[in-house]
């Protein structure tokens, strides 16, 4: 598939900003600044251990019938990076419009903690979630962002083996789900921002380790599963101008093929993480009105409601 040849005209700053920022040189810095940043306590919200490895960042609606609905949200940063605090304002945002409860998970990180490590904590997080005795269990979401997303792919995999939660909804962001991407040399790089190739290959060397191409977990890599049957349904939505284009729409397809339903949120012209950078654009907004449909029909069956 081809990206368009311009970026979308309301993505005023898409010409000015850099086509990667994650790098060798530049990932332990980010990492610091994101580890003083996520020391800050969740305005509106509370910091609460699951374990002594794993936490989560918990956004509860102002009132509530109980128990109640819930979204569980894992953030980006190629594996390697982030933190749960990058999730505070959609997590706010869905406990204030939406009604339900908002958890955003401190996962651990590659490559000090590659695969399984970090799905396996999101998956921890999932339990208590559901364990929680204000949550309905029987309606929980889970999403993310970005390699967020591909872990919120991942834990409805795993979820789907294991057979102790089924979530009833998966949101995935402009998802990282493919490892084999990397290998592709066929992308007109111009057009990426925010996250290109030599990130994309770091973030899953990181993630994987030196693990042969072969022996790749299909639960570390959602593209590589080979039966998506049975899954929830889910919501992607990601940018023509993204790296991760191609492999969303193709696990879309692979989705539907399955019998899974699936809405795909297509923005042309967009880069990477468009919806954080320029958030206050229309395309941002309609972005998130879209997320937010998805969940309140997920949820509560009460209809869309306004951002």
């Amino acid at each position: 598939m081809m990206f368009p040849s311009t970026f979308n005209s309301e993505l005023r700053l898409a010409p000015f900003l850099p086509r990667t920022v994650v790098s060798p040189r530049t990932v332990g810095l980010i990492r610091r600044l994101l580890k003083v940043i996520g020391r800050t306590p969740p305005r509106g919200g509370e910091t609460v251990n699951v374990n002594a490895d794993v936490s989560v960042r918990v956004f509860r609606p102002k009132s509530t019938h109980q128990p109640a609905p819930a979204l569980l949200w894992i953030h980006g940063g190629g594996y390697l990076i982030g933190n749960a605090a990058m999730g505070d304002r959609l997590c706010r945002h869905v406990a204030t419009h939406l009604g339900v409860m908002a958890v955003s998970v401190e996962y651990r990180l590659a490559p000090d903690y590659p695969f399984p490590t970090p799905l396996e904590d999101c998956y921890k997080a999932l339990r208590w979630l559901a364990e929680q005795s204000e949550i309905d269990p029987s309606r929980i979401a889970i999403g993310g962002e970005s390699a967020g997303g591909g872990l919120a792919a991942s834990l409805a995999l795993l979820a789907k083996e294991r057979g102790a939660i089924r979530p009833v909804l998966q949101v995935l962001s402009y998802p990282m789900l493919d490892d084999r991407t990397t290998a592709r040399q066929d992308l007109d790089e111009s057009r990426l921002r925010m996250w290109n190739q030599n990130s994309n290959r770091l973030g899953w060397r990181s993630y994987l380790g030196a693990v042969a191409d072969v022996d790749v977990s299909p639960l570390a890599s959602p593209a590589r599963y080979k039966d998506l049957s049975g899954l929830p349904p889910a919501w992607i939505g990601v940018g023509t101008n993204d790296l991760f284009y191609d492999e969303n729409i193709a696990y879309t397809t692979r989705l539907r093929d399955a019998g899974v339903t699936c809405t795909l949120h297509q923005v042309p012209g967009a880069y990477h993480g468009f919806d954080l950078v320029e958030r206050k654009t229309p395309i941002a907004r309609a972005f998130l009105q879209s997320q937010m449909t998805a969940l309140d029909a997920a949820l509560t069956n009460e209809g869309p409601t306004s951002t």
